[in-house]
């Protein structure tokens, strides 16, 4: 059965970065924030006019922006990096390995606007390879919550973490059904308790995710639901808990399904119990200009997918 999962309400991942990253400010001196040209999309207002002193214009120049940010730890700041999720990664990749994980600099990269759900900005923008990138960067946190509290919760969290941290978020107004104060780093979220099925999702995708294991029970299929908002380190003790009691799984993410969530997933399940898998994501495949939802369900992130994936790897263990 779903745990008591209530929608509480409606805002974009990406202000809880802006109010999590504020509160980690106020009691955290070191913090500062550092942004390419992008303050208002990554919502630091209200850092910017409380704390002037300890933010960063770097304009459109994201390269500096790392480089800076690697600097400014060795004085023993901590820097949060901030813009899209395309410019975090993939424009700064050679940057953020040889200056930042490769000397575990303590820097926080935290990216908005990941996968389709940026929407009409398209496929220039929609970053669907960045998990990937960014886990297989030694010593690197990967963290992808799933709405503005687990967004606000991760963001103070972090700052906690000594070294290089990826936190990944979006832009959209999205169903808030988490408490801040459930969010555990590498700590998995069980949502569901079931035997039927696995579904581990992260993101945006956990909530369509709740969806989708809401169908699956009016079926009679009862769902383990796990939001995996930490991808790494990844909890393997949940996965396998979860898997040893069901014996097949679904992964759902807004990522390309090669290299994201899905594989970490499959990666624990291979050496530990190997079971029927599905993957609900983005397929080798670019994003393209659109409306968010429209985008969803055009490459298959929706319910319906994830639905018809369950009821697939339970065909497959049978």
């Amino acid at each position: 059965m779903l745990s008591n999962i209530e929608v509480t309400g409606n805002k974009d991942t990406r202000s809880g970065f802006g109010d999590g990253i504020l509160e980690a400010a106020r009691d955290n001196k070191r913090i500062v924030a550092l942004t390419a040209d992008l303050a208002g999309s990554l919502k630091l207002n209200g850092f910017m006019k409380e704390f002037p002193e300890r933010f960063i214009q770097c304009g459109i120049a994201e390269a500096n922006m790392m480089g800076m940010a690697a600097g400014l730890t060795i004085g023993g700041m901590i820097p949060y990096t901030t813009t899209f999720a395309n410019f975090s990664t993939g424009r700064v990749y050679d940057q953020i390995r040889q200056s930042i994980a490769y000397s575990n600099k303590n820097v926080k990269i935290c990216a908005s606007h990941a996968g389709l759900t940026l929407g009409e900005d398209g496929a220039t923008h929609q970053i669907l390879e960045d998990i990937g990138l960014m886990k297989m960067l030694p010593g690197m946190t990967v963290v992808v919550p799933a709405d503005y509290n687990q967004t606000k919760a991760a963001t103070k969290a972090i700052s906690k973490v000594d070294g290089p941290v990826y936190l990944r978020f979006g832009r959209p107004v999205w169903p808030i059904f988490t408490k801040e104060e459930d969010f555990v780093l590498g700590k998995a979220q069980k949502l569901g308790d079931g035997k039927d099925v696995s579904i581990f999702a992260c993101g945006h995708m956990v909530w369509i995710a709740v969806e989708a294991a809401r169908i699956l029970e009016s079926k009679g299929i009862s769902v383990d639901l796990i939001n995996i908002h930490t991808i790494k380190p990844i909890d393997q003790e949940a996965i396998i808990a979860s898997i040893t009691k069901t014996g097949c799984a679904v992964t759902a993410e807004e990522h390309n399904i090669i290299g994201g969530m899905g594989d970490s997933v499959a990666q624990v399940a291979a050496r530990n119990l190997p079971v029927p898998m599905e993957y609900v994501g983005t397929n080798d495949t670019f994003g393209e200009s659109g409306k968010p939802q429209e985008l969803l369900l055009k490459y298959g992130l929706d319910a319906a997918n994830i639905v018809a994936a369950a009821e697939k790897a339970i065909s497959r263990k049978k």
